[in-house]
């Protein structure tokens, strides 16, 4: 059968099915023109919608053999015509009723859409399941456009970081975009963040997914195949992958659990993730910024207080606080 045209009100499906029933069935009365031609004016979608309708009752007459056997509708004698039994049928209401089910399976079947800005403020995660059924968690201040239809299916991610458990549906690609670079995948599991304009890093944890950094921001860069445990890392100084073994897989998602696990990774990195969980200024001097914390060393993301305590004892960092609240991490050396 054709495709029916994408329409959110079901009060317009109900009337086209009504008059493709009318029509078929029975010849129209001045007033009743009248009455069609004033509900077709009214909307350009009303006339494609009663188009399918009427190419629909004809598919029906079609199927009435398979109605008929599952007892969803009974016929007329065989002594009536048989595209006569179809208009008696309309007339009785039993095609109807069994048309409204079909109609109903086509309404529940066919693609749906979604479009919608979503924003998550400080300190806040947010685990939503799109109309698609693919499944999404956003980090703190996270900002993502959803643009779903027939064809395909839109990520936008302007900022921060988001996990994505993608439903499989070749038929519709799915693909983030981020103002360094996109990811493209059918059905896969795979981790995204968009710290700056320019930076790019993808982790997948299931299946493949194809990257293409600098796609949206500038010059397109090569494709980059990716598959399960790959870790990318995009940014002005270039792209480089590496394979993740277990412990540093679960390091990369623990945001998703409200916790940051440093596994060696820079004070600057570290303390870029506990700013989004808190509205305080947090700034690192320079000769700072680079040095490398404890591996395998887990905190909560809410705790920034017991980590900054945990860093004077571990590190050779001094930990001012500014009345305003805001905080300056140094080395000792330079007091």
């Amino acid at each position: 059968m054709n495709s029916f045209p994408q329409c959110l009100d079901p009060a317009a499906e109900e009337q086209a099915a009504l008059w493709a029933a009318r029509l078929d069935g029975s010849s129209l009365t001045a007033t009743d023109r009248t009455t069609l031609d004033a509900w077709l004016a009214e909307n350009p979608v009303h006339r494609t919608l009663l188009s399918h309708y009427c190419q629909f009752s004809a598919d029906l007459e079609q199927k009435l053999p398979v109605l008929v056997a599952a007892g969803a509708v009974e016929l007329p004698p065989d002594s009536v015509p048989r595209r006569s039994r179809t208009r008696l049928l309309w007339g009785t209401g039993a095609l109807a009723a069994a048309a409204a089910v079909m109609v109903l399976m086509f309404w529940l079947n066919r693609p749906r859409t979604q479009s919608e800005n979503l924003a998550t403020p400080m300190a806040l995660r947010k685990a939503i399941t799109l109309v698609d059924g693919t499944q999404v968690e956003l980090d703190a201040q996270t900002s993502l456009q959803i643009e779903i239809d027939g064809k395909e299916r839109r990520m936008r991610l302007a900022s921060g970081e988001a996990f994505f458990a993608v439903h499989k549906d070749a038929s519709r690609p799915f693909t983030v975009e981020t103002p360094a670079g996109s990811v493209r995948v059918t059905g896969t599991q795979f981790d995204i963040s968009a710290e700056t304009a320019a930076t790019l890093e993808v982790t997948v944890v299931e299946g493949s997914v194809l990257a293409r950094p600098g796609e949206t921001g500038g010059r397109p860069g090569a494709p980059v195949s990716l598959a399960a445990g790959d870790h990318l890392s995009a940014g002005p100084d270039g792209v480089a992958i590496r394979a993740l073994n277990a412990a540093a897989l679960d390091a990369a998602l623990a945001w998703r659990q409200g916790l940051i696990v440093c596994n060696g990774m820079s004070l600057r990195e570290a303390l870029a993730r506990f700013a989004r969980y808190h509205g305080r200024g947090i700034t690192v001097a320079p000769d700072a910024a680079n040095l490398r914390l404890s591996v395998g060393a887990r905190y909560s993301l809410d705790d920034l207080d017991g980590f900054l305590a945990q860093l004077e004892e571990t590190q050779p960092v001094r930990v001012a606080h500014s009345l305003n609240g805001t905080v300056q991490v140094s080395l000792r050396s330079e007091q």
